[in-house]
């Protein structure tokens, strides 16, 4: 699974490095070396106009979604927490993530992202979990591979007051390979730059063709280090969490 990654890049590289036409300048992230469920995150989409899915693209869009894939049909927000994560091998049929497959993909930018692996603490002897970032040797942005979806928030009258809607995303995973592998079984999916336009298109609904598109991030050139424990806590933050 992928359970927390590291975002710092700035919206105005971002929209450089995924061409955006379409950014409001007063949506802000901050810089987070710990992004965990349930935050708010940078997503790269687009999207057709509301109710005419045969429109074109309104244009490629850098917006703030909150992690954790909500379901339409979902009864609470709260069903986000346990849907960080999307298996690749099963994401084209699985009720909750099949529709977005088909109809919501996003990318979300990334430098790195966590997994921990299980190992004895050299002082006590007892087993402890160590957790090792994993990033692109050469530290170029990951564009993981998401969906997302709108889920009608049903206590809020009407359809056009902002509150009624949120909107949430989810990671596509596979196994793991290289120096991901060495550490967790599972590692997210990226996609390269040739492959944004088709990745991104609303209106490209083969489930094979698409999952033809998605890859190892990095191309499999990855870099696996041991980080500071503290990431283990959610209510960490800060570029001392990738020191060892």
């Amino acid at each position: 699974m992928c359970g927390r990654y590291v975002s710092t890049r700035s919206p105005e590289d971002l929209v450089r490095l995924f061409r955006v036409t379409d950014w409001r300048t007063e949506e802000r992230l901050a810089p987070s070396w710990n992004v965990a469920p349930t935050d708010e995150v940078w997503a790269v989409l687009e999207r057709t106009a509301r109710g005419h899915d045969d429109a074109g693209p309104v244009g490629r869009q850098l917006r703030p979604l909150r992690w954790g894939l909500v379901p339409p049909w979902a009864k609470d927000v709260k069903a986000g927490a346990r849907m960080i994560n999307a298996r690749v091998e099963t994401v084209h049929e699985k009720p909750a993530f099949r529709r977005e497959f088909l109809k919501h993909r996003c990318l979300l930018p990334a430098d790195g992202f966590y997994e921990w692996q299980q190992e004895k603490d050299p002082a006590t002897g007892k087993p402890r979990k160590q957790p090792y970032f994993i990033h692109p040797e050469d530290d170029q942005v990951m564009a993981l591979a998401g969906l997302y979806a709108y889920w009608r928030d049903r206590s809020v009258k009407h359809d056009d007051d902002p509150g009624a809607w949120v909107v949430t995303c989810t990671i596509i995973t596979t196994e793991a390979t290289d120096a991901a592998g060495r550490v967790h079984p599972r590692m997210p999916l990226a996609l390269t730059e040739d492959h944004y336009d088709a990745w991104l298109d609303p209106h490209h609904h083969d489930p094979d063709e698409l999952r033809a598109l998605l890859d190892r991030p990095a191309d499999g050139h990855l870099d696996a280090r041991p980080v500071s424990p503290a990431v283990n806590n959610v209510r960490n933050n800060g570029p001392e969490l990738l020191e060892g």
